[in-house]
């Protein structure tokens, strides 16, 4: 039986981005439920899937006359015919219809150089990630995040009362599952949820990929694909990767770029703003999906780095209900401290540590406290997410909290 309909928190923005702009494309990995997304917000416009191979062999042939099929068209895998973006420029400069055309794709158009010129000036983008654990449980909601940047710190531990978030699963089961619907939502199998991933994974390599590029290599890929599932959470260093794969560095870049722009592998960058310290510059890995990772990489139990990642998923998909969109990024300094997590906007940065055990002591709030020292005018408190239950003030400028208050 397939599972009812969840919410998706990135409804109400897509609703208003169609009211304004002529293209509208929603893109994000294979199965995170585009298809599904589209048509619940638009039930009164003409729905067309390029994996239809009449409706592809259209968009190649005809494109023109595919899409005359209706006033509000929507294109599902648009991907699969790039050069039917270029009939879409056409009919929009022709008649710039807010809502005219709503698109998905399983690939990021934005990176995609010949995509992403075409449709420049004329499409806004949003990305729709695995499901939130919010949305999991039909609360169509991420995490509360809004918190941090809407209240003054004094304000925080009361507003996240209000929410009425709790902790009712493991994080770890949570990172099992992921957030792909089909296992998140339908699977509660071990082994149901291995041959979903399996299948994933096959369908991936075999379709996705061949779309994207040529693989010549396709067991330095999943040599590759493997390692950076290993690695979640570390900095990207591209010449070990390369070394310890077997692939030329040129070659781990290109496969690099392919997981990011099927939106699989996620970079989260430094924040490089310094004033006395010395910072890396290497971005951090993570995956855009826990559970797919963990079945890449064979672990049988979760780390602290996949709760992490959770915590990295979340952020992302809470990005994408904001009209301006905050940096992600995380802080080192070449002697090695570390902020897990940095949410940057224009008048405030918001350091987040993420600890994977159920009591703290004040030194583990000793790298926020540095980042606090380091960038008063921007930062006056920060978080620290934990395995615990209780919610407190762990020094006058570090917030403890419960991990399930925010997720």
């Amino acid at each position: 039986m397939l599972p009812r309909y969840r919410p998706r928190a990135t409804e109400s923005l897509l609703k208003a981005r169609l009211k304004t702009f002529p293209v509208v494309v929603v893109s994000g990995a294979r199965q995170t439920g585009k298809s599904t997304l589209v048509q619940k917000v638009g039930p009164d416009r003409t729905y067309v899937t390029l994996d239809d191979f009449a409706a592809l062999d259209q968009a190649h042939r005809a494109p023109e006359q595919l899409l005359s099929r209706g006033s509000l068209l929507t294109l599902d895998e648009v991907q699969r015919a790039p050069s039917l973006l270029l009939a879409i420029k056409r009919a929009v400069d022709e008649h710039p219809v807010p809502g005219r055309f709503l698109l998905t794709g399983s690939a990021n158009l934005e990176l995609m150089a010949t995509v992403s010129e075409t449709l420049a000036g004329r499409a806004v983008y949003v990305t729709l990630w695995p499901m939130t654990r919010g949305e999991v449980d039909g609360r169509a909601s991420v995490g509360s995040w809004d918190t941090f940047l809407d209240q003054q710190p004094e304000k925080w531990a009361e507003a996240l009362d209000s929410t009425g978030r709790h902790e009712a699963t493991a994080w770890s089961d949570l990172a099992f599952r992921g957030g792909y619907p089909g296992p998140a939502l339908a699977l509660t199998s071990e082994d149901a949820r291995g041959a979903w991933f399996e299948g994933y994974l096959r369908t991936y390599l075999e379709r996705d990929l061949q779309q994207l590029a040529s693989i010549d290599n396709l067991v330095g890929f999943q040599r590759l694909t493997r390692a950076a599932a290993l690695r979640i959470g570390n900095l990207l260093n591209q010449a070990d990767l390369a070394r310890d794969v077997g692939v030329p560095p040129t070659t781990a870049q290109r496969y690099l770029h392919l997981l990011e722009i099927s939106y699989q592998l996620l970079r989260v960058e430094p924040y490089s703003v310094n004033r006395t310290k010395r910072l890396v510059k290497s971005p951090k890995l993570y995956w855009s999906d826990t559970g797919l990772a963990l079945h890449l990489s064979a672990e049988s139990e979760a780390r602290g780095a996949h709760l992490e990642n959770l915590v990295v998923n979340d952020l992302f998909a809470w990005r994408e209900t904001r009209t301006h969109r905050p940096n992600i990024l995380f802080w080192r300094t070449s002697k090695g401290v570390e902020v897990d997590l940095v949410i940057e906007t224009p008048h405030r940065l918001l350091p987040i540590e993420i600890k994977n055990t159920p009591s703290l002591r004040v030194d583990s709030a000793r790298h926020l406290l540095t980042f606090l020292d380091e960038y008063p005018d921007k930062a006056s408190s920060g978080v620290l997410l934990y395995t615990g239950t209780d919610t407190y003030w762990l020094t006058d400028r570090v917030l403890a909290i419960p991990w399930g208050r925010i997720l």
